[in-house]
């Protein structure tokens, strides 16, 4: 799998719409009411990548495997919901699991869709939903703190640096600051909470859902979520939820020739994978043969032997070296033998650095 995906934001924000668009399926309930979406909704996703399309189209291999996302839709979260009120808080225990969290904000007006808070607002329901998270992260933490430092009482030095390193992140989240800013400065604090899956420290994407008119940004609405993207240090996509959900009816031909109309040359949902991939510094690399053709997702300056270990452990213990292609030269000569003939194809050890778009064979013992 590429990365997984957590959908936070308000009721009636367009949540369960977007998750229906990108997943292509109608699993989310959307309706006009808050809590329609009750149970936490998962699709994992193809991703959509011209490359590999290539690739097989040369290659004409009998199966044909793309790398995914999975997307994981949660109940939307109200005020007070880390203390109980609605339905959200229960879930977000679904989402510490996640790679990154997809915060949707609504930015269009609707009078047919009831607003939660009685009125589009981005920079106020923003705050809501970074509250309700920082909140819920403040509750494990408290939690963890209260633990360790019972456990330290036994005159272990390295619980008691534990019990140090959560009190400090503690103190930050209390005063209403960023746990993912401070422990950007604090890298190796980051190491010793992992275990918490705290989820103000995920990478963050705000996903400002608007109305066709406005799918290039022009409205208010859409500045105050890139405001509110730069001063938390986040990415902004802008997606228009109904746009997503017309494109799922259509032909591949009629999807782009219908987004093209509106000077889209791609959907919201490679849009967003690409984001994603920036955001968790991500790459693919490709296997290829007359077998299978296949992607696979691995983060930057992953070696050739850890990208081997991607597709079994057997082959990054027993790995001898790796024939590597790059795409370009692929994408040139068409042919993974040609470019053995041309001195396109090279031999890398075990500490060669995976690029974006290698095609790549591993030799290996056993």
């Amino acid at each position: 799998m590429g990365f997984s995906c957590g959908i936070v934001g308000l009721p009636n924000v367009g949540k369960s719409t977007i998750f229906n668009a990108l997943s292509k399926s109608d699993t989310a309930m959307s309706a006009n009411y808050p809590f329609c979406t009750i149970d936490p909704n998962r699709g994992i996703v193809p991703v959509p990548d011209e490359r590999l399309d290539f690739i097989v189209s040369c290659v004409k291999p009998r199966s044909i495997v793309p790398t995914t996302v999975e997307f994981v839709d949660i109940a939307g979260l109200v005020r007070n919901a880390s203390k109980g009120e609605g339905k959200g808080n229960q879930f977000l225990m679904h989402i510490r699991q996640v790679d990154a969290i997809i915060h949707v904000v609504r930015c269009f007006d609707d009078l047919n869709i009831t607003h939660v808070e009685n009125g589009v607002d981005p920079k106020r329901d923003i705050s809501i939903i970074n509250t309700e998270l920082a909140v819920a992260d403040i509750d494990v933490l408290e939690r963890a703190l209260q633990k360790v430092q019972k456990n330290a009482k036994s005159g272990d030095p390295a619980l008691a640096a534990k019990a140090d390193i959560i009190a400090k992140t503690l103190e930050v989240a209390s005063n209403g600051e960023s746990i993912r800013k401070f422990l950007n400065t604090n890298p190796d604090y980051r190491e010793e909470l992992s275990e918490y899956n705290l989820i103000t420290d995920k990478p963050f994407l705000y996903l400002a859902n608007v109305d066709e008119a406005h799918i290039d940004g022009g409205i208010e609405y859409v500045k105050m979520v890139a405001d509110a993207a730069l001063k938390d240090e986040a990415t902004l996509i802008i997606l228009s939820g109904k746009i997503e959900a017309e494109l799922i009816t259509l032909s591949e031909s009629d999807a782009k020739e219908y987004l093209l109309s509106l000077g889209q040359d791609k959907s919201g949902l490679e849009k967003l994978i690409q984001k994603g991939y920036e955001l968790l510094s991500l790459v693919t690399f490709f296997t290829a043969g007359e077998k299978e053709a296949r992607a696979w997702t691995v983060e930057k300056d992953t070696t050739a032997k850890a990208a081997a270990g991607k597709i079994h452990t057997d082959i990054e213990r027993g790995f001898i070296k790796a024939e590597v292609v790059s795409y370009s030269d692929f994408y040139n000569l068409k042919s993974l033998v040609l470019a053995k003939e041309r001195g396109r194809l090279r031999l890398e050890g075990r500490d060669y650095i995976v690029s974006d778009g290698d095609i790549i064979y591993f030799r290996h013992s056993g």
